[in-house]
């Protein structure tokens, strides 16, 4: 099938500059507009128009991600229908994805790794206060600029509003939404999902951007799914041969990472206050052998 290139075109006031990604139900183009300047521009995929269900679910990200406002959550400026098109215009932001950057660069320096997280924190209680559930909190959701230092949440395309009534909210065992690697146990059991699971995939992406290892290491599917429904994560300072963190940051990290909701921080302010306040009063990771020579290496360059 011919992808559908929609560059050149002005749509709903929006000059379509170039198309710059896709996924599974929309393409992304860089656009300019008037009053905005740069935005990101996302438009319903041509083969899911005639799709209720899909034009349904990409209006609902769209009035989400409208009712979220903080500076390190992507701003919606518009959404709706034109010329036949589904379309949502957002905030450009500036640099990468943040598992593009996790990639190429960790393990990440704690004191940093606290920095992303404090912004990370207050853009999901920002969602949490108006009640928004973000339900999908991976790396590739958020964009992450070096230079300034600055992270973004974007992407509500499967979150969920905790004012619904709990039946609605509700997901069958052995069914759920979100990405496995970052997804809260009780997403998996069928239990009522509220903002603590948010709370564990921000946990899941600390533990990742520390050790460039996830706390869970199923080889497939199945083998993760059954990990996470049964089996503690795997210590922080264990993660990674060389690589150990002071007891107050492990207990941070792994506190964000309990299976009971009730025994996490209550909200993602919380673990993010407990895990810089921890990492300030530690001393630097001990990193041993090899790969603790090369660390420092490239520290001294740099």
């Amino acid at each position: 099938m011919t992808t559908e290139n929609l560059a050149g075109r002005t749509i709903a006031g929006y000059r379509l500059i170039e198309r710059v990604g896709e996924g599974g139900t929309a393409e992304v183009y860089r656009a300019e507009h008037p009053e905005h300047g740069a935005c990101a521009f996302k438009v319903l995929r041509r083969r899911l128009r005639g799709d209720p269900t899909a034009v349904k679910r990409f209006l609902r990200e769209a009035g989400y991600g409208a009712r979220v406002v903080h500076p390190a959550v992507v701003r919606t400026y518009d959404y709706g229908e034109a010329e036949g098109l589904h379309y949502l215009a957002l905030e450009w932001a500036q640099g990468e994805s943040l598992a593009s950057y996790i990639a190429q660069h960790a393990p990440i320096a704690p004191a940093h790794v606290a920095r992303i997280v404090d912004q990370l924190g207050a853009a999901l209680a920002a969602a949490h206060q108006v009640g928004i559930i973000h339900r999908d909190l991976k790396p590739e959701n958020i964009m992450y600029d070096p230079k300034s230092e600055q992270a973004h949440l974007l992407d509500f395309g499967i979150a969920r509003d905790a004012e619904l009534p709990p039946e609605e909210r509700l997901t069958r065992t052995g069914f759920f939404v979100g990405t496995l690697q970052y997804v809260a146990p009780e997403a998996l059991s069928g239990e009522l999902v509220d903002h603590r699971a948010d709370i564990f995939s921000l946990a899941t992406i600390t533990y990742y951007m520390l050790t460039a290892r996830h706390p869970y290491s199923g080889r497939n599917p199945r083998e993760l799914f059954q990990q996470l429904l049964r089996d503690p994560p795997l210590a922080l300072s264990a993660a990674r041969d060389g690589l150990r963190f002071a007891p107050a940051v492990e207990t941070a990290v792994m506190r964000g990472l309990e299976r009971d909701p009730a025994n996490r921080p209550q909200s993602t302010t919380e673990f993010a206050a407990a895990f810089e306040a921890a990492v300030s009063a530690a001393p630097a990771p001990a990193e041993g052998g090899l790969f603790g020579a090369l660390r420092q290496l490239v520290r001294r360059r740099e």
